[in-house]
């Protein structure tokens, strides 16, 4: 017997990559990302050769003669801010931040309500009403205020976890002091909003003929699950923690603008709004660069996750 379901549901169409590649929203949001991908794994490289400032070295010569932030000029593009520092070098390199943090938060999140949802949907019964009584009593609170109280929690323990002798890299973006409990806190807030959906994904194909007859020939719990739930969950799981990584890097933001996280002088897009706000009159620059740039990430997370679902998931678009 073929234990594998045929159904187009549990996979990519067969159109494969290249009805990735033709869908307008995909290309549009998968060319958003790589450009900031890129101009994150390309920042150190520009101080290096000099044609991006250091983003962290105060300069007199970034201030006007009454001590005030330069506007976007020739010099410095995109500005400076109250210390003389260039706005778009620090933009820049808080991409890295930003796009660390969302994505490892968004793994996080992804791996913990992934397990929730298949515990619930697939044992049913009193765990699925535990599970998801504590799932929507975390749902009431609100994400902000709840990744708050786990900072508070976590201060002192692992919000400046940075062991010695301990370089953390990955592709070349250094993991800084605050980051790894910051991707822990955003995962712990974020992962309510995948139960639901992996759970109902879960009650529709336990009952699946290709699983009541795995069941019957005496397959195990853990290979139904790995074997035929959680591959034809994928597409679903997929598309929702693409969408999510948007909320996780807006979360990111929140709490760099509350000063929660990488601590400064390492430059985050939402401490730079916080320090930009008493100047936004005089230099608006230093609140709308940044800004502009959290809108931008979370435009292409948004559209490459929509286009997914309807390269993915044709039958289940809106």
């Amino acid at each position: 017997m073929n234990e594998t379901p045929t159904s187009g549901e549990a996979t990519l169409p067969g159109r494969g990559w290249s009805a990735l590649i033709r869908n307008r929203l995909v290309l549009a949001g998968g060319l958003i990302l790589l450009g900031m991908v890129l101009a994150a794994l390309v920042a150190p490289l520009g101080v290096k050769a000099g044609f991006l400032a250091n983003p962290i070295q105060q300069t007199s010569s970034g201030l006007d003669d009454d001590g005030m932030p330069l506007p976007p000029g020739r010099a410095n593009w995109a500005g400076t801010d109250n210390l003389g520092r260039d706005v778009a070098s620090r933009v820049i390199h808080g991409t890295r931040v930003s796009l660390t943090v969302g994505v490892a938060g968004m793994l996080t999140a992804t791996l913990i309500g992934v397990a929730v949802g298949i515990l619930a949907g697939f044992y049913g019964g009193k765990l699925d009403l535990i599970l998801m009584r504590f799932t929507e009593m975390n749902m009431t609170i609100p994400g902000i205020l709840l990744a708050v109280a786990f900072a508070g929690v976590m201060d002192g323990r692992v919000l400046h976890l940075h062991p010695p002798g301990w370089d953390w890299h990955f592709l070349d973006l250094e993991l800084k002091r605050g980051m790894v409990s910051l991707f822990l806190i955003i995962g712990f807030v974020c992962w309510p909003g995948m139960v639901r959906v992996v759970r109902a994904r879960v009650l529709e194909f336990k009952e699946r003929e290709f699983v009541t007859a795995s069941r019957a020939l005496g397959a195990t719990d853990l290979r139904l699950i790995f074997r035929h739930i959680l591959p034809n969950i994928m597409p679903t799981v997929v598309v929702l923690a693409v969408m999510m990584t948007a909320s996780t890097i807006l979360l990111e933001a929140g709490l760099g603008y509350l000063g929660i996280g990488v601590p400064p002088p390492a430059p985050t897009w939402g401490s730079m709004i916080n320090d930009g706000q008493p100047y936004f009159i005089s230099a608006p620059h230093l609140v709308i660069v940044p800004g502009l740039a959290i809108v931008l990430a979370v435009l292409g997370f948004n559209l490459l996750g929509q286009g997914l679902q309807e390269v993915m998931e044709p039958k289940r678009r809106p």
